[in-house]
Formats: C-alpha cells, structure tokens, sequence
C-alpha cells in the first residue's frame, strides 16, 4: 500500500505534494512566499530582461487586488461576496444562500451547495471598485473542504477573514488564520451580523488579539447593534455611514451622532496606540504627543497591514445591506498591490536557487495552476499568472513533463460563467481549457525553467469503503480518477486484503459530498462502509536487536546479520519526520551496498504494524553492527533480516495503538448547556473550554474521531435542532488500555480467519 496513503496528519508539514521531484531545496522553501515592499533588485537577475517595466503596466498592477473571502463556516463570507458584486455592478440583483427564490447565491453555483446552504468549491470571479480591478475567491468555511482555502490563499495577495458579531473566533477562523500566516497574506478582517442579537463588536477585536495572536483595532463604530444597528462611523475621516436605496446602494456621510462622539473619541485613542506599537512613524507622534492626521493614519494602517503586523477591523452587515461599500473601500487602501508582494521560485537549471519573481507582463511568463475543475469543455485548470504575459494561440511549456501546450481558449472566470479574453498580464487570475496538469503544477514560456513552490496538502483522517451497486459501471473509476485531481486531499486506493476501494478524506462530509457527487454528476449508486480511522502504531521504549536471516535451499543461500535498537522518536520531532533510519555501521561489517536493502526493510515493517495491522509512525532505527557472508549474502537477505529485526524488536518496545484527536467546537443555546457537556462526555471527550454568552454557550472540547461517529444527529436531537458543531484534526494520542487490547484480539482473529 503507498505511503502516502496511509501516513497520519501528525501536524503541518507532514506530507507535501510537490509539482515536481522532491528535493531538499524544495521541501525547504515549501509553502514560502515572503511578502515585502516593491522590489526592483530582481531585475538584474540571472536570465532576465533587464527592459524597466511599461508605466501602463506599471499602472494596471497598482490597481489591481487578488482577494479571498475566509472565515468559519456560516459566518456569511457567500452573502458579504454576493454584496460585493451587487456594488461593484456585477450582478443586477441579490440572492440569497438557500434563497426562497429557487436561485441561491451567484458563488454558490453547485446545486448540492444550494441544497445544503454551504460552499463546497472555492469560486472565482472578478469586479471593478472605482477604477481598481477586483479578483476575488470565495471559499468554503467547513473545515472539510480546507483545501479549498489552502489553494486560493496560495495564490491571494490579501485577504478579508469575516467574524460573526455574536461567535467571533471559532475553530475554523483559528484554521484560517494559521493558513494565512503560512502563505504570509496581509488581512482585513470584518465583523459581519451587526444586526445579530448579542452582537459585541469590541468582544469581537478583543479575541482577534489574544486568540489570533495579532494586535488589532476598530477603524469603525458601530451606530446602533442587533435590530437597532443603523450603520458605522468612520473613525478616520470622522463622519457616521449610512446606507438608503432599497439595498443600501446609496452611501451617505453624516455628522457623528451626538451620543457617539464621545466613543468615537475613545475608539481613534486606541487605534493611535495600537498603531503606535506597531507603526515607527505613529510611534513617534505618539511620544511627541502629536495628533496625526487623516493620512497619516491612512499610510500607517497601509503600512502595518501589508507588514502583516497588524489588522484593521471594520463591520457590517451583509444581510441588512450595510457597511460593505466602506470594506471595499479599506480592501482598495489596506490590501497590498501585485507589485507590493514578493514572491519566490526555484531556478531547475541552476541547483534549484531561489529568485525573485519579476511581477511584470514584459518578463517571461511563469504561472501557476492551483485549481482544477471538470467543466462541460473538459477540464477546466485555473492560473495565478505571476509573471509575463499569457497569450490565446500562444505555447505554454509545463514544468513537470517537459510537454509544450497550446493555449487555444483563454477566460476569466465569474462564479461558472465565463468571458473569453485574449491575453492576461502579470497579476491575473484566469482558466485555461484542455490542459492537462494537476494542483500545484508550474507554466512557463520555455524560456526560463523554474518551478513555483506549491501548496501544504494535509493529511486525510478518514476512510470509507465504497462498492458501486453496477460492478460493470466505467464511470465508478472515470469519477474517482477526476475527483483525486481535482482535490488532492481525496485520496482513493484499492485494499490488498479486502480488496475493496478505500476512499479517505478530511471527515465525513466531505466523503458525503463526493459519493453524493458520484451518483448525480456520473450516475454511479455506492454502497458505502463503516467509516474507518486512521489509527497508527508507534513504540514507547528503546529496544535492542540482533537478529540473524539464514536461509539454506542448495546453492546459494541467504545471510544477513543486523544489531542495534530501535527508540520513539520525540512527539514534536514525529510532527516532521514521522520515522526515520540512521546508520551507525563502522569497520565494513555489512557492506555498504547493503545498507539501502536494510534501510528498505525497516520501511517494509512500517507499513503494516503488527498489533493491529495500521501504519507505525514515530520510530527510529539505529542499525549499530552486524555480518555478512561472501558467498549467500543479498541486498534480499539483509532487506529481510531488517524486517524480521524490526519486527521481533517493536514487540518488545512497550508498542501502543495511536488513534486521531479532534478539537471538537460545538455552540447551542445555553438551556442546552447541561445537555452537551454530557453528550461531549458520553464520547469520552475532554472540555478544554467554555464560553457562555447571553443566550448561548460555546463549548470546546478534545474528542477521539472514533467516538464522533454519528454526532450530529445526537446533537440536533439534544438541542431541538439549535446545536452546531465544528471539528478539526488535533493530534494522534494513544487509545484507552482496555480499547488497544480488544483491537489486537480484533486484529489476531482476522489474520486466523485468513489462515
């Protein structure tokens, strides 16, 4: 079975999948992409055109914005980007996630995401905010399609995280913000649900700095909250926003309500000291006792924001229609442009050196494709165009195979419509037809060959098997095969034993989803199994070996002695290298060539562990000494005499079964309260935390995956249906005594079965 199908997520980093062959270089810079002020230096490097970039360009670049819209799930990122495209003039009307119209919102454009009222796939689309130029991915909030976020912010130059006024920062947004700081993008973030009973903006700024680690402050005041929320006042430009028109498309400024001024007052003191922590020039105005002006904050925030050590915080309401021109406004001021992000690549033809992207159209082109889509055209293959430009009927080289393809449609996108362009510049974001290529993969011209650092790809936690009910069914493999490309954490492989398709994923929705897929997109039914866990093995003590492979049958026989120990390896060091093999063999006693054969055995070993037939994670073997035969010994007899050592040895190291964690968040009313800390503790799960608010609590707890099984139906059933809950991958820590021995017996029993 591959490897990669069965290693654990035991943390960021564990698995990458790379657009090309791994390399120390690569997996060094992984995910990197280091944000800075514009940059000039690249273009003097090695290969480039020294040619100063065209003002017009130069001019295009500078009003032009790569946003993502990101948040916890149901914090109403689809209805804020539905609001965005209504002002900016790119829809005509406004509809709603699971409107009563039948038509649902313009991102959401899948019909399982109309049904279900969520965003499964990131879309894409674009608009115009005066005369900046808006490219803008909407992305899912339900941590099972978290692939969805990794993807669009690989690609995104700045971000907008929406808060929900009430829930604020939720396990998700923890998520999000993690995934924002791994590809370094400056944020806005929103509070959204100003007309939310139990709105508490302040609350809100409060958790941003203490949960997300990141100082912040209100650029805004709200005028009024829950039913009595009116709209905001500009601390700033000090003038209170109002929104009138039949959907708020009139924006008015007015004098500051005369029962605010006085908070106002409070709230523009906070933002000066906030900013004065984070921003020099504020810094010393601050000291010197100086009042800075209107621009001067203006720069400051610019500033601390694109320096990603800061985060202007404004709100609105989406529902209500208000505040969403002002958010336009700070996304145009705060959020860098292309030429302010520097971006990084590896140079194949020179040891992989890192270089500068040059983000001009008159470079050679460089683009990355970081989203695939089956489109009734074939598929559809979306590009980040980081450098050059990208012609229609010109030749694209792809990096991975070396192939030269011709671009014979070129689009930009607008949820699942479509406009045909004829070129892109640097900067852009469009689609490609009839490409074939997976996530993550480099274009170029053939001029240069260099590949972009692609995207982190976490581990799938969950397993399920999968029987189409028509065993002669083409389209069974035809829809997994286009799945596994089009989502890299969708994962399927087909079990040696059993020999059923094992699909495994990031939790049971997102299983759902592709099964439900299967049957109305291919016309596939699947009978599905019992959802299985990752479970993994490891050992807890050092344990010495010495074991010798003899093997007599006439001839040529089979000999290979190996001594040493095997140990666990440290839990925060298995994050990154989940097993690894040293050898520590002096004087020639097992000849060189011999040694990848024992190191090949050990890794044999780790891929069925022997208590209950899972993966062994987190072992070091230490191969100390041992002997060979001139004659009968092999690369075969050492590779099986490292097996049968490691083997004899993780036996005797104290072995435990490992099972996944969850961080489990589930929020319901607070008469429920009672009732949810004892389904929490029915499970076996460990309170980590309780926040009770006016009318709801939030409960946040540690739970094995195991014992989630069927959660929700018991929640909504405990709560009258006002229970939800949210869960992402923790950790792998070892099950229960008594559990470990039931699964070993489990296990001995089928392996006699099959015997």
């Amino acid at each position: 079975m591959p490897l990669n199908m069965l290693l654990p997520r035991l943390g960021q980093g564990t698995l990458r999948t790379l657009s090309r062959p791994t390399s120390l270089a690569s997996m060094a810079l992984g995910g990197f992409k280091a944000r800075a002020t514009p940059f000039m230096s690249a273009l003097a490097t090695k290969r480039y055109s020294s040619t100063q970039p065209d003002a017009a360009d130069v001019e295009r670049l500078r009003k032009l914005r790569n946003i993502g819209i990101s948040a916890h799930i149901d914090s109403g990122k689809t209805t804020l980007t539905e609001r965005i495209l209504y002002y900016t003039g790119r829809i005509k009307s406004i509809h709603e996630v699971r409107g009563k119209d039948n038509v649902g919102a313009t991102m959401d454009w899948m019909e399982l995401e109309r049904e279900k009222g969520i965003t499964i796939q990131s879309a894409a689309t674009y608009a115009q905010w005066g005369e900046t130029n808006l490219n803008i991915i909407d992305t899912p909030g339900h941590v099972d399609f978290t692939i969805e976020v990794e993807r669009a912010l690989r690609v995104l130059d700045g971000a907008v995280l929406v808060l929900c006024s009430v829930s604020g920062v939720q396990s998700q947004t923890i998520t999000v913000d993690r995934q924002m700081r791994r590809y370094n993008v400056p944020r806005i973030s929103f509070i959204n649900k100003m007309d939310r009973a139990g709105a508490n903006p302040q609350r809100i700024i409060e958790q941003i700095r203490t949960k997300l680690k990141i100082p912040a402050a209100a650029l805004q005041v709200p005028i009024g909250a829950e039913d009595a929320f009116e709209g905001v006042v500009d601390i700033l430009k000090m003038k209170a926003v109002y929104n009138h028109g039949e959907r708020g498309e009139e924006v008015v400024y007015k004098e500051i309500p005369g029962h605010l001024v006085e908070k106002v007052q409070e709230a523009r003191e906070e933002l000066i000291a906030t900013l004065a922590e984070v921003d020099d020039e504020i810094g010393e105005l601050f000291i010197e006792e100086k009042e800075p002006t209107e621009q001067q904050l203006r720069d400051a925030v610019r500033r601390a924001t694109i320096a990603r050590k800061f985060s202007p915080v404004m709100m609105g309401s989406a529902i209500k229609d208000k505040g969403i021109q002002p958010l336009l406004d700070g996304v145009v001021s705060y959020l860098p442009q292309s030429i302010e992000v520097k971006n990084t690549m590896l140079d194949i033809d020179n040891n992989e050196q890192v270089m500068d992207v040059v983000p001009y159209s008159n470079q050679p082109f460089v683009g990355l494709a970081f989203k695939l889509e089956e489109g009734k055209y074939g598929q559809l293959t979306y590009i980040r165009v980081y450098q050059g430009r990208l012609e229609k009927g010109q030749f694209a080289f792809h990096v991975k195979s070396g192939k030269k393809v011709k671009i014979s449609r070129l689009v930009r996108m607008h949820s699942n419509s479509m406009e045909d362009v004829d070129s892109v510049g640097a900067g852009e974001i469009c689609a490609l037809f009839g490409i074939d290529c997976a996530s993550g993969d480099t274009f170029t011209d053939g001029s240069i060959n260099c590949s972009m650092s692609t995207m982190f790809v976490p581990d799938s936690v969950i397993s399920l098997s999968l029987t189409p009910k028509d065993k002669n069914s083409p389209n069974f493999s035809k829809a997994l095969n286009r799945f596994q490309k089009e989502d890299p954490t969708f994962r399927v492989h087909v079990d040696t034993e059993s020999k059923q398709t094992i699909i495994s994923g990031m939790g049971e929705l997102h299983l759902d989803i592709y099964v439900e897929r299967m049957r109305r997109e291919y016309g596939v039914d699947c009978i599905t199994g019992k959802p299985q866990v990752a479970f993994r093995e490891t050992a807890t003590c050092r344990s010495e070996f010495s074991y010798t492979h003899k093997k007599q049958s006439g001839g040529a026989g089979q000999f290979g002695r190996v001594q040493g120990y095997i140990e666990p390896i440290d839990s925060e060091e298995h994050a990154e290298t989940p097993h690894e093999f040293v050898n520590n063999v002096v004087g020639g006693n097992i000849p060189t060539q011999y040694i990848p054969a024992c190191e090949k055995g050990f890794y044999d070993g780790l891929h069925e562990g022997f208590m209950v037939g899972h993966p062994i994670v987190g072992v070091r073997m230490v191969l100390k000494d041992g002997a060979a035969h001139s004659v009968d010994s092999s690369e075969l007899a050492f590779r099986l005499a490292a097996f049968y050592a490691f083997r004899e040895a993780f036996k005797a190291s104290s072995p435990r079964v490992l099972e996944p964690v969850m961080t489990v968040e589930v929020s319901a009313p607070i008469e429920f309260q009672g009732s949810v800390l004892g389904s929490v503790n029915k499970r076996k799960g460990i309170i980590v935390d309780t926040d009770t608010q006016e009318d709801y609590c939030v409960v946040t707890a540690e739970v094995p995956l195991n014992n989630m099984f069927g959660y929700s139906t018991e929640l909504r059933s405990a709560t009258q249906g006002k229970g939800e809950f949210s869960m992402e991958y923790k950790r792998h820590s070892p099950v229960l005594p008594n559990i470990q021995e039931e699964m070993v017996k489990e296990y001995q029993k089928k392996l006699a079965e099959k015997k």
